[in-house]
């Protein structure tokens, strides 16, 4: 890979899945040392997934970008498809072009074949957060700076984005989501700048071994997250370092149906598309 004239280069080659392998979603403890997830559902009366990995989600290159859907579509199986190669500090950038309702993100400082890793949001659905954090197998921390909701024509049909109504939310933004960031952008000056329908371009920004995590959509700072100093129940940012170490994987995610959303989160046969995807490695 040759670095363009601003240090960046291609992880996609516009063409193949070359440097990225399929992972299905496969649960595991729900933070270092902690009880497994499906302890958890077990408690509450979820079924887990059935043999989650014999269905990794379906990954294809389609005009110039990888897209990711449900394997088979509405099967409800999720799953990620991730980097062959582990990176320490980096900016990285992307244009993702999620349907609706599409649950995704991208993961970073991912295990090779655990599902820990820091999440960036991509939650394109009801209720959902874009460009906040979430703990996979980090104590399941959520570090949000708002939260949308379709807005729908005179026939119900969903035209667009509006901030979620805390009121009616499955997932209500508190004060404790939006206090754990160094920096929480307003909801309706990401509502001025998201294209609905259209490619829209996210960057992460991730340095030191228990990194401080920056997000901008369409040039736009929306989060930043100080994981060394982050408090949340469960979360211990030494075994943190210690399961994850100083670098790790990327991953793109096509999430699985739940008991609670059911396909309120990934719509049947939704998708997501991500291209243009480049990487800087600092230090």
């Amino acid at each position: 890979m040759t670095a363009a004239d601003d240090g960046f280069v291609p992880l996609f080659d516009g063409s193949t899945l070359k440097g990225w392998h399929a992972a299905p979603r496969v649960y595991g403890s729900l933070y270092p040392g902690g009880p497994h997830v499906h302890e958890v559902f077990a408690e509450r009366g979820i079924e887990p997934p059935y043999e989650p990995e014999k269905h990794p989600a379906v990954w294809t290159v389609e005009d110039g970008a990888i897209v990711g859907r449900q394997d088979e579509p509405g099967s409800g199986y999720g799953g990620y498809l991730v980097s062959d190669r582990a990176f320490g500090d980096f900016e990285l950038s992307l244009e993702a072009k999620p349907d609706w309702p599409a649950d995704t993100g991208i993961m970073i400082r991912r295990r090779p074949d655990t599902w820990e890793g820091f999440q960036v949001l991509l939650d394109h659905r009801e209720s959902g957060g874009i460009g906040g954090f979430f703990g996979n197998g980090l104590a399941s921390f959520s570090a949000v700076p708002f939260a949308v909701r379709s807005r729908r024509d005179a026939n119900g049909d969903v035209v667009g984005l509006q901030a979620d109504d805390p009121a009616t939310s499955t997932e209500p933004v508190t004060p404790d989501k939006i206090g754990r960031l160094g920096h929480a952008a307003d909801v309706e000056d990401f509502l001025s700048v998201w294209r609905w329908g259209d490619w829209n371009e996210l960057r992460i920004r991730a340095v030191g071994a228990l990194p401080v995590i920056t997000t901008w959509v369409n040039g736009l700072k929306i989060a930043e997250l100080d994981t060394a100093t982050l408090e949340s129940p469960h979360y211990d940012p030494e075994a943190v370092l210690a399961t994850l170490g100083s670098s790790g994987h990327i991953a793109f995610e096509v999430h699985d149906n739940d008991a609670v959303f059911g396909e309120a989160r990934w719509g049947h046969g939704a998708a997501c598309r991500w291209r243009n995807i480049r990487i800087k490695e600092l230090g």
